[in-house]
């Protein structure tokens, strides 16, 4: 039997593998909303499929720590968090006749933010790279 030897900062292949199920799980909620009639943005934050990749995250986040994973753990975090604000907003803001336009236009906007934050995290996890380097956000 092999054994799988972790070395101190690099993450193990299942933390890895748990990070691209995530991705996929958030992927697979923004495909759900383009392709329905839900919006993007409310597909990913009430889909299934995010709710799930969300707690995966609380799950994991502990066990990424002082790996490059642990950045991207903390990004798919806060894309979600912020999409259920900008949700929310939105929600405010349609309650209001004169709001109506400017909430569809924020959900339409974050909806796109949704798509380009899981798709440049996934595409940096490919890559082995952190989404943050020295603290700072890669932008």
């Amino acid at each position: 039997m092999s054994e799988t030897i972790v070395v101190p900062g690099e993450p193990s292949p299942a933390l890895v593998n748990a990070a691209h199920l995530v991705y996929a799980l958030h992927a697979l909620s923004l495909v759900i909303g383009i392709t329905t009639a839900a919006t993007i943005v409310g597909a990913f934050v009430f889909g299934v499929p995010s709710i799930i990749a969300v707690v995966i995250n609380y799950l994991k986040k502990e066990d990424a720590r002082g790996t490059f994973l642990e950045s991207h753990f903390r990004w798919q975090i806060r894309t979600f968090w912020f999409s259920l604000l900008w949700c929310i907003i939105a929600v405010i803001l349609f309650i209001t006749i004169l709001g109506i336009p400017l909430a569809l236009i924020l959900l339409f906007a974050a909806g796109i933010w949704a798509i380009y934050r899981i798709a440049r995290g996934w595409l940096a996890l490919r890559d082995r790279k952190a989404m943050y380097t020295s603290g700072r956000l890669r932008i």
